[in-house]
């Protein structure tokens, strides 16, 4: 493999906050060996690792492959059965399963693309709400896609600045901030990332985390946890960041149990709990993370709005639903929702305050004085078993349903849901001669390779 070449003002800026044999480590890591590659199971949708997969020490659904796969045609990833995922970023799977033991209102700050939002799915209590935020519009648009895959029925996706929603006053249980950073982690997998590095950029990023953390704090309850992560190494935007959060805020540092032998390194000139993943160290990139409590007061909770929005005017929506008693149903636009009956009011409040691209799950699509199935409902684990005739189709139809093309199937007339070894994939309108392709545009295929064989990533349910 050819050497990368590092920012040389990068290279010594390391000597600033490493010590010599450390800083040296990680600039061999990072400019000549390769990138690691991991994916993470869907555990709401089952399967299993492909055989020999290594898994990934702090995530059990996550697992390491040998070399990357030809993802955009396997079936599986577009029915959502797995994530591709750097394997440090699962460290968050490992920290909610340690520190929230109950349903929770989640917040993921700077959500896109979804990785780190669909590990807190399935590593949070069920009956969680997952609120998943990203401000970048066509961003936010790719994190909306990603939720939906996932398939799990208590998500909201928004679009909002962090100031915005810390108006909303103290509504979550968890905040997880990703926040951007400079960069640093992801060089082996991104020479861009190398070149643009400056002393500069880190301030300004740095300047821009404090920010960012200061906006959300009033969004989170007293007593709530944040969850604080880059993927970048210097002191400025990790360790600094979390004595902001002590000293100005009144943060409480919470610690983290994790295993010796997993090589995953302690904070930097700080007697703080945190958590680096060095590549010389951890199979996986860059990757520094922090939690704190806010400490418990008298703040009152926001008051969550009572119900709201219009009624469908199509309530057989609800039989496609395995457990409609679950859910109350929403008209947005010409869309119509089911949403966690539950989280309804707390729901209707952010929708009140701020952008939501999606909620719950996207039930139908309102045409005229008729109803069509949505995508979302073909990949909710909300569907009923039997709300639709099925059929299995194999690999060739299957990557031409998500190249959008149209089909002939042998079932009766109406939306007819297909499946790919036991994966649902989504819906075609059959008209006897042909089938209309349901399959959203945005979403499909448009490289025109035409693979013989699916790749091998997972070992899907009998």
């Amino acid at each position: 493999m050819t050497a990368r070449r590092l920012n040389n003002d990068f290279v010594a800026s390391l000597d600033g906050f490493l010590p010599a044999g450390e800083a040296h480590e990680l600039v061999a890591a990072l400019s000549g060996s390769a990138p690691t590659v991991s994916v993470r199971l869907n555990i709401g949708k089952g399967g299993a690792p492909a055989p020999g997969a290594a898994r990934v020490p702090w995530c059990p659904p996550g697992m390491y492959l040998d070399e990357r796969a030809a993802f955009t045609f396997d079936p599986h990833f577009h029915a959502g059965r797995y994530y591709v995922q750097d394997a440090s970023s699962m460290f968050f799977y490992h920290v909610i399963k340690q520190l929230v033991k109950a349903p929770v209102a989640y917040l993921d700050l700077c959500a896109a693309p979804g990785g780190k939002t669909t590990t807190a799915i399935d590593a949070l209590p069920a009956g969680s709400l997952v609120v998943a935020n990203e401000v970048v519009p066509q961003r936010a648009l790719a994190l909306r896609d990603n939720v939906a895959r996932w398939g799990y029925p208590g998500t909201v996706v928004t679009r909002a600045m962090p100031a915005a929603i810390g108006t909303l006053g103290p509504l979550f249980d968890v905040v997880a901030a990703d926040v951007p950073c400079s960069g640093e982690g992801m060089m082996r997998k991104d020479e861009e990332a190398a070149r643009q590095w400056s002393p500069a950029l880190v301030a300004q990023c740095a300047e821009r985390q404090r920010g960012i953390v200061a906006d959300i704090w009033p969004a989170l309850k007293p007593g709530g946890l944040l969850i604080y992560s880059t993927c970048t190494f210097n002191r400025h935007e990790n360790e600094e960041i979390l004595d902001l959060l002590i000293d100005t805020l009144g943060a409480e540092p919470v610690a983290v149990e994790t295993p010796h032998e997993w090589g995953i390194a302690g904070g930097i000139d700080t007697p703080h709990p945190c958590h680096h993943f060095f590549p010389h160290r951890t199979r996986g990139e860059g990757l520094f993370v922090a939690v704190v409590r806010k400490p418990a007061g008298a703040v009152a909770p926001q008051r969550a709005s009572k119900g709201g929005g219009k009624t469908p005017p199509f309530p057989q929506a609800m039989e496609w639903l395995s457990n409609p008693e679950q859910f109350a149903m929403r008209l947005k636009d010409d869309t119509i929702y089911a949403i966690p009956r539950g989280w309804e009011p707390l729901i209707h409040l952010i929708e009140k305050k701020i952008p939501v691209l999606a909620m719950g799950v996207e039930t139908a699509t309102v045409k005229g004085r008729k109803i069509m199935p949505a995508h979302g409902l073909a990949l909710s684990t909300a569907l009923r078993a039997d709300a639709f005739p099925t059929r299995g189709v194999d690999y060739a139809t299957a990557l031409a349903f998500l190249r959008g093309e149209s089909l002939v199937v042998e079932a009766p007339r109406g939306p007819v849901l297909l499946a790919y070894e036991g994966s649902p994939l989504g819906f075609v309108n059959n008209l006897g001669n042909r089938a209309n392709n349901l399959y959203p545009k945005p979403l499909r295929i448009l490289n025109a390779h035409n693979p013989s064989t699916p790749p091998q990533v997972i070992i899907p349910n009998p």
